[in-house]
């Protein structure tokens, strides 16, 4: 019960972790763009061959990729109120989707919302798309804009009593209720800061999250390095019945 009251007052005085597991801080950063060179045009889908589907998605959640998306980031959680998940990375090829390692992973306390809102300690469902991290490190080599700030540090403990440092070392902003483009600490919320946001891909902290998705350090890096604009990845993220409507 200490341990839940801990992170609750964590919730409510942070600044970073206000309305998710981040966003909002007023900090000082350095933004590196995105690695490699200048983005090629977009390659015409119109008449690409349907590639085969990626395992564990359904027929509506599928549809909801978009056309252009190459790179998918699939969060499949345990159950509907499980805060426990397991994230793949699928990349498209030629003749279908490629998937890679099954990573453990935890999401939000509560499990997952349809509607998310600010506290609720649930991760919003749906599909997002992927522009922007950043971090309390130096960018390891992340295609996409990388934004580095002292406003990363994440004091305190977690749900389960766990130090919450390092936790944004590494992240990657979740497009749910913030502007594409701009730093994950953005404090804009199109839908209102009752929805929530400061959503994102983080370092796993061996515990659950207030609404993010986090897994292991070096599976953190991996994403960085592999993630590219260019490919216009998302993320589809749920439980496994949701997923596999």
């Amino acid at each position: 019960m200490i341990q839940r009251r801990t992170a609750v007052a964590l919730l409510a005085f942070s600044p970073l972790l206000l309305t998710g597991c981040g966003g909002g801080a007023e900090a000082t950063e350095r933004r590196t763009p995105a690695h490699g060179p200048d983005p090629a045009p977009s390659p015409d889908t119109s008449t690409r061959p349907a590639p085969g589907g990626i395992p564990g998605l359904g027929p509506r959640r599928s549809a909801a990729i978009p056309g252009r998306c190459e790179q998918a980031v699939v969060v499949t959680g345990r159950g509907r109120d499980s805060p426990l998940c397991t994230v793949v990375l699928h990349q498209r090829t030629d003749t279908g989707w490629r998937s890679g390692p099954a990573w453990p992973a935890h999401n939000a306390l509560h499990g997952w919302s349809a509607r998310h809102r600010a506290g609720d300690l649930r991760s919003p469902l749906g599909v997002y798309t992927l522009s922007d991290a950043g971090g309390l490190l130096p960018d390891p080599g992340s295609k996409l804009p990388y934004h580095r700030s002292g406003g990363f540090r994440s004091p305190g403990t977690g749900f389960e009593g766990e130090p919450l440092e390092g936790s944004f070392d590494y992240v990657v902003a979740i497009d749910y209720n913030r502007r594409p483009g701009t730093s994950p600490l953005d404090w804009t919320r199109p839908l209102g800061p009752g929805r929530g946001g400061g959503v994102w891909l983080h370092v796993d902290h061996g515990g659950p999250t207030h609404g993010c998705v986090s897994v292991a350090k070096a599976h953190m890096k991996e994403l960085l390095r592999t993630l590219d604009p260019r490919r216009h990845p998302v993320v589809v993220m749920g439980d496994a019945d949701w997923l596999a409507h």
